[in-house]
């Protein structure tokens, strides 16, 4: 029997959603039905209230999130009821050719629900990343739910489903980064602070944090950053070459998503070093780098796409470490709120008042 939950919903490009009544089905085959925990608000959200992503309104936003199993359809046995999961949005599909050669990691046939969840009214909702967890309960495919460790608080555990992992991924899984190289994170936000953690925790002995924001730079400083540009007054790439013996970084992390941060993290590399894009540009951006410089700086140029992670492997993993205290999940949280502020939480993103604003239910 299908039920009755809150949920919040972007009804149309650029309007303030609002929260209303959502049905969702009882779990058919393959499916799960979480009650939520907690959700980050990330800017991925913000993104497709404005249209950034597709027209497919009405949303059912949230996907950041951590919860306790419900119900799961008749032919599904990884996860079981009172299982306490971190939702993602990398269903691995088991049989594609990424699978078959040993990298679900790059699966190319990620799946989400078949069912899907309606307003009142019958209207399909098209949830967020496939998971719409701004919502006290949310179907999705049984693959997107990774146990983890319940000792983990919700409002930290959730924080893997999407903006940590990516940046934590770019370092730890994208570009691997090794004990004693140097990194440079250019763009201080979600995704880019958890690449100055990750930096940390991989035992970088230089990182460089740089934005335009000081307060962004002030929490790169608190997660491991050794040293801060703020680029709006500084060359980003001088300061960086003034800081490796003039080398340049080894490692590069543009969490921008924009062009010109990108040329700056390519020039900012050293000799064979790497440069990676963990940032999202829109799809009209283009790039004209140097031919010669492609070549005579070898390294490598990666892209990483949600921190190239495997949820069943990174997710208890990275908790494991939170919970040894090696990984500050807590630290990205900068306030908690109800599931009716996330309007408000929008604002506070763009103004670079938080981190992280987590709904709790």
């Amino acid at each position: 029997m299908s039920q009755e939950v809150r949920g919040i919903i972007a009804r149309a490009k650029g309007q303030p959603v609002t929260m209303e009544t959502v049905i969702v089905p009882d779990p058919g085959p393959g499916e799960a039905v979480v009650v939520i925990k907690a959700c980050g608000v990330c800017h991925t959200d913000l993104h497709y209230r404005e249209g950034g992503i597709n027209d497919e309104f009405p949303f059912l936003l949230g996907h950041e999130a951590a919860g306790v199993i419900e119900s799961v359809g008749p032919d599904v046995t990884d996860v079981a009821p009172g299982d306490y999961v971190v939702l993602n949005w990398r269903a691995v599909c088991g049989s594609c050719r990424a699978c078959k050669r040993g990298e679900q990691q790059y699966c190319f046939a990620t799946h989400n629900a078949t069912q899907k969840m309606t307003l009142v009214d019958g209207t399909e909702l098209s949830p967020a990343l496939g998971i719409g967890a701004f919502c006290d309960k949310t179907l999705v495919a049984a693959g997107q739910c990774t146990k983890v460790d319940s000792a983990a608080p919700p409002e930290a555990a959730g924080l893997l489903g999407c903006g940590v992992m990516a940046g934590l991924g770019a370092v730890l899984n994208t570009a691997q980064v090794r004990r004693g190289q140097s990194v440079a994170v250019f763009g201080c936000g979600g995704v880019g602070n958890a690449s100055i953690a990750g930096a940390r925790l991989a035992g970088a002995s230089t990182i460089v944090a740089v934005d335009i924001d000081d307060q962004k730079l002030a929490w790169a400083r608190e997660l491991g950053a050794t040293h801060t540009c703020n680029s709006a007054t500084t060359d980003p790439v001088e300061y960086i070459q003034s800081v490796t013996d003039g080398f340049g970084a080894d490692v590069c992390i543009e969490a921008v998503g924009n062009p010109a941060v990108y040329r700056q993290a390519f020039e900012a590399r050293d000799l064979a070093g790497t440069v990676v894009l963990v940032g999202v540009p829109t799809p009209e951006m283009t790039i004209e780098l140097p031919f010669i410089e492609l070549f005579g700086r070898g390294g490598a140029l990666k892209s990483s796409w949600y921190g190239d992670c495997l949820p069943e492997r990174d997710f208890p993993m990275l908790i494991d470490l939170y919970l040894q205290g090696r990984l500050d999940l807590d630290r990205f949280v900068s306030e908690t709120i109800e599931l009716g502020d996330v309007e408000a939480a929008f604002d506070k993103m763009h103004h670079s008042e938080v981190l992280r604003s987590v709904v709790v239910l």
